[in-house]
């Protein structure tokens, strides 16, 4: 779809307090010999950033292999880890499906208090700023204030809204805003659900029939489920990802408020564990604040200040 444009300095911004995090710790590392002190140095430090487990535990087997085998002798313990945690990241598809033929269905997800519906409007400002036209169908009837506060986001940025009274079906919106969608010729039907726990059955279920719903109005839709998860909920993120994907077929994550967190790290985490990739990042509250996720600019923000 060519949504976005990945601008590092956002990203730098954006990562300020990863960073801050990471940069005394490495820092502190580099020059020094890589022997098995300094690599379970090293693991302490990425287990802090909530790089993961799996993650850690396969870049820290990879070293201490190496290093037994003399094979890092002469080599920098900084462009080891950004190599590592790069390939970590690399040969994953994050391009935002687009349909042949308008309109393009992205369905967002996420548990309560991630900011989903803020995100939601993020996506909207900037497929705006391409130039496409968006509909936005607002299926969260189940949260008080949920339909207005989409409405004052869609006010303020100038894209068109369908919605419903509180409590109505939210199914019946997304019906709605589908059929409209295709009579008006949208570029992309951009809709808001509930924000749900993943241990609630019910809505769940809910979800999956909004899904059927979109899928039988539009060929191929939804053509992107996004799942919103908050950053600065850590590892808390792993089991959401887990149980929504259970549900409904994920196809990418929208890591939201990645500037308000020391844990950056969790990007690896979430990658490693699930298999799903992330593929836009919140960076800060304006609704333009939001980047495609670049897996380069991402780990060269990451640990640039130690370099």
């Amino acid at each position: 779809m060519g949504l976005f444009r990945a601008t590092m300095s956002a990203i730098r911004g954006g990562l300020s307090k990863t960073r801050s995090a990471l940069a005394a710790p490495l820092a502190t590392m580099r020059g020094r010999t890589i022997d098995d002190k300094t690599i379970t140095e090293l693991e302490h430090i990425l287990l802090s950033s909530d790089v993961g487990v799996t993650t850690t535990d396969a870049i820290i087997s990879d070293l201490r292999t190496q290093a037994a085998a003399g094979a890092l002798q002469g080599k920098d313990i900084i462009d080891l880890l950004s190599q590592r945690l790069l390939a970590r990241l690399e040969g994953k598809n994050r391009e935002i499906a687009v349909a042949e033929t308008s309109p393009t269905a992205i369905l967002v997800a996420g548990v309560n208090g991630v900011g989903k519906t803020t995100s939601v409007a993020k996506i909207g400002c900037a497929l705006k700023g391409e130039g496409r036209t968006v509909l936005l169908a607002a299926a969260d009837t189940f949260r008080a204030g949920a339909v207005s506060q989409l409405t004052t986001w869609a006010e303020r940025l100038g894209i068109e809204i369908v919605k419903g009274e509180q409590g109505s079906d939210p199914a019946a919106v997304t019906f709605d805003a589908a059929c409209a969608a295709k009579a008006r010729g949208t570029d992309v039907l951009l809709i808001d659900t509930a924000g749900r726990l993943h241990t609630q059955e019910p809505l769940m279920r809910q979800l999956e029939k909004i899904q059927h719903v979109t899928t039988k109005q539009i060929d191929g839709a939804p053509h992107e489920v996004l799942l919103v998860l908050d950053a600065t909920q850590g590892q808390n993120t792993l089991s959401q990802a887990k149980k929504f994907s259970q549900s409904i077929d994920v196809t990418g994550i929208f890591l939201a408020k990645l500037d308000g967190t020391a844990r950056g790290g969790i990007v690896f985490a979430i990658e490693d564990e699930t298999g799903i990739p992330v593929k836009l990042i919140g960076i800060g509250e304006r609704p333009e604040d939001v980047e495609p996720f670049e897996p380069k600019s991402f780990v060269k923000a990451l640990i640039e200040v130690a370099r």
